[in-house]
């Protein structure tokens, strides 16, 4: 029994890792940080796995345990002062043609993201990922309505720190 649920476990972790890199990504600055946050996570959703009773996808449920160690985790390094460096999170654009106005683009964001509250980098993480309002408000246990209005308050910060 305990193989299959590890089989069964891993198998769909390893179909859904990306949405784990992703988010360590908004919530750290550094390889470091995002190693340990990636296995922090890994931790959380093995322990938590047996209590996944499938009436959502693995995915929107794995949102939700990522997302709540990040910010749990967060929270208790924001207690100390940290510096970022924004270049070990950098997309490294690849091409014969260097242009890096995308690169530039997406550091300014990630460094907006790193400013918003916790729930707000929740939703625009979600946000970018494509998820419906209904995956979003399931995945972090608000309502419809709630998650529009919190969306659009965190579009608007984002939009007031990236054009001042």
């Amino acid at each position: 029994m305990q193989k299959e649920l590890e089989k069964k476990f891993l198998a769909d972790f390893t179909k859904n890792q990306n949405i784990v890199h992703k988010i360590c990504r908004i919530y750290t600055s550094s390889a470091d940080a995002h190693n340990d946050l990636f296995q922090e996570i890994t931790i959380q959703l093995w322990k938590n796995y047996p209590k996944f009773r499938g009436d959502s996808k693995f995915s929107t449920w794995m949102y939700r345990v990522a997302l709540n160690t990040s910010i749990s985790l967060y929270r208790k390094s924001t207690k100390r002062i940290n510096t970022q460096n924004f270049n070990d999170v950098a997309y490294k654009v690849k091409s014969t043609e260097y242009d890096d106005t995308e690169e530039v683009q997406l550091k300014a964001l990630y460094e907006a993201i790193h400013k918003l509250s916790d729930i707000e980098k929740a939703l625009i993480f979600l946000y970018l990922e494509n998820k419906s309002y209904q995956e979003i408000s399931e995945t972090l246990g608000i309502s419809n309505g709630n998650a529009r209005v919190k969306m659009n308050r965190a579009k608007e910060k984002l939009k007031n720190m990236l054009n001042p």
